[in-house]
């Protein structure tokens, strides 16, 4: 996984930045979220893989399967990575650009998991104290896990705090065993 970010990076750097300039982040976060999805694709793998397939064919396959939703700049980032052979780590180019967004952008997106539904105040003021805590505006998503048995476990970038129940039991059991 390092090293598909290793790889990612400089594709998602070099997208973020012409992105920025044009005032275009939206739109690139659109297109990349598109080549992402294709690049996973079962027969896009195959295609990626031919080994008969010249770097300009997999590139113009590429294109013609996103259906016109890259713009020029978009088309030319997924030639220069099929040059380079690297049109299976769009998804991490995606994912990276994505992270740079939000901090450009001074956001991020929350994952809340409880154990029973949030009502719409809960959620408000959850997403309230995250703001404050964290200094960025939040999209918050959330979902029940039964599992949980109580609690909440909230993940916002590589911050997890785990509130849960079953989290507390399983750290009091950690201590009494060591």
């Amino acid at each position: 996984m390092a090293e598909l970010t290793t790889i990612a990076r400089p594709y998602a750097k070099a997208a973020f930045e012409t992105a920025d300039a044009k005032g275009q982040l939206a739109e690139w976060s659109a297109m990349l979220s598109v080549a992402a999805v294709v690049a996973t694709d079962s027969d896009m793998v195959k295609v990626l893989q031919h080994p008969a397939l010249t770097s300009e064919q997999k590139a113009e396959t590429f294109v013609d399967v996103c259906g016109g939703k890259l713009n020029e700049e978009a088309v030319n980032l997924v030639k220069t990575m099929a040059e380079n052979k690297r049109l299976t780590v769009l998804p991490q180019v995606a994912v990276t650009f994505e992270h740079l967004k939000s901090e450009k952008e001074k956001s991020v997106d929350v994952s809340i998991t409880t154990a029973f539904a949030l009502t719409g105040d809960q959620e408000q003021q959850l997403t309230q104290v995250l703001g404050t805590k964290l200094s960025r505006d939040i999209k918050v998503s959330s979902s029940v896990d039964k599992d949980l048995l109580g609690g909440a476990i909230i993940r916002a970038g590589n911050l997890i705090i785990d509130g849960s129940v079953r989290g507390k039991l399983a750290k009091l059991a950690e201590a009494m065993n060591s």
